[in-house]
């Protein structure tokens, strides 16, 4: 405020002195206008002082000056002084960054908004190929243009890694993982996943060739064993106690290998060659039968269909889904339990197959570990009742092939819901 008010002040002054020497050679406003001029003439001068300084010496000391632009000149110089500082702070930052980057065994690409390269390290350069001097500025889609990693880019849904072969080697795999970062920007890593590929893809093969293997040496015990257990009567009661546990443990082998088997080509085989509309009803009154078969009719089953659509999928592995959900809703619940099997439209226009029981529940510290192979809440009880330890991790594997997911809610002693949720892509309306 002083700084202005000895500039209104100057001005005044030079007004005033320019007005009484016009009146003493008989024209005021024309001193007044000299005056003034004057005033105009040093701001002026002191822009033109400003511009100069600011484009031809910017990194220099501001030129001297007095009153308000000697403040101006002296706080810009300053900000610049401050600002250069906080540039090289920010140099040295991205420095660093890229120099991490570099170091780093993963590829690591950033885009812009639209989706052009604007950077990446070196790693990229020797995974996917890009090459400084072509690609610069090039959109990614242009590069990498694999239809599922176009697909994966356009869906903007990352919360999932997308796994496909290098672009410049098949026989390598990358796994992809974009982030959403600053305005709308992206950032793209790739990590060589071929090791664990290979140990994943052998690890699958060692179940199916092993479950293989053991179907024919169960298929003879068990013949053996039945053709003894027919002739029970005439054997001692201790031998024929144990030819039945016999039977009951080899029966409780071929189920594991039948689901060892089924879960190896659930994940091996693509799927969808069998998909056709399915009648969610006939497959549900189905199962509902099974599963009263399997308690001996000692549990209350019942369906319940609140949509008309049909679902688009395969019946066989549809089939196996539910039908493990409701035969464990059978053997994890007292007798006199009520399960319910429900087929029911959901709000965000898909549908969804619901096995509902009010036996005893889980702790909700099970949940997120039930679709794991051989996971058992109870050992003792899952043992017991004859269950593999499979069903659940088929269930997962199914919907997956299906695009579909598992939802689980229950508490202890407040039942269980198992909900098998399908996208509306999967549904044909009648």
């Amino acid at each position: 405020m002083r700084l202005w008010s000895r500039e209104l002040w100057r001005i005044a002054w030079l007004a005033t002195i320019g007005v009484c020497v016009g009146w003493l050679l008989g024209s005021a406003g024309l001193g007044l206008a000299a005056g003034l001029g004057v005033c105009l003439f040093h701001h002026l001068r002191q822009l033109r002082t400003l511009f100069h300084w600011l484009t031809l010496n910017p990194h220099e000391e501001p030129p001297a000056a007095g009153g308000m632009w000697g403040e101006l000149l002296d706080r810009l110089y300053r900000y610049q002084k401050s600002q250069r500082i906080t540039q090289g702070r920010l140099r040295a930052t991205l420095a660093r960054i890229q120099e991490s980057s570099e170091a780093m065994r993963d590829s690591v690409v950033m885009l812009d908004r639209h989706g052009d390269l604007e950077w990446w390290n070196s790693a990229a350069t020797d995974m996917l190929g890009l090459q400084t001097a072509h690609d610069r500025g090039q959109h990614i889609t242009n590069l990498l243009r694999d239809p599922r990693f176009i697909s994966y880019f356009n869906a903007r849904e990352y919360g999932e890694p997308l796994t496909l072969a290098s672009p410049i080697d098949e026989r390598s795999i990358l796994q992809y993982q974009i982030t959403l970062y600053g305005d709308d920007e992206r950032l793209v890593m790739a990590r060589d996943i071929t090791r664990l590929h290979r140990l994943e893809q052998m690890r699958r093969d060692f179940v199916a060739n092993v479950s293989h293997e053991l179907r024919t040496p169960l298929t003879v015990l068990s013949g053996y064993l039945e053709t003894y257990g027919d002739l029970a009567e005439q054997l001692p009661p201790r031998l024929g106690r144990g030819i039945e546990q016999m039977q009951d443990q080899t029966q409780r082998m071929q189920n594991l290998v039948n689901d060892l088997l089924l879960l190896s080509r659930l994940e091996i085989d693509q799927g969808g060659q069998d998909h056709q509309p399915l009648s969610v009803e006939t497959l549900l009154n189905s199962v509902c039968q099974d599963a009263l078969a399997l308690s001996h009719h000692k549990h209350m089953v019942q369906v319940v269909v609140e949509s008309d659509a049909r679902l688009l999928g395969s019946e066989q592995e549809i089939r196996s889904a539910i039908s493990n959900l409701a035969f464990n809703a059978v053997r994890y619940t007292p007798a006199g339990s009520q399960i319910t099997l429900r087929w029911a439209a959901m709000d965000n226009g898909g549908a969804c197959i619901e096995v509902e029981d009010d036996g005893e529940g889980i702790d909700p510290v099970h949940i997120p570990r039930l679709t794991e192979r051989f996971y058992r809440v109870d050992k003792g009880r899952s043992t017991a009742t004859g269950g593999t330890g499979l069903g659940l991790a088929i269930v997962k594997h199914v919907l997956l092939r299906h695009d579909a997911q598992l939802q689980v809610e229950s508490h202890p002693d407040e039942g269980a819901l198992f909900r098998c949720i399908f996208p509306a892509n999967r549904l044909i309306q009648d």
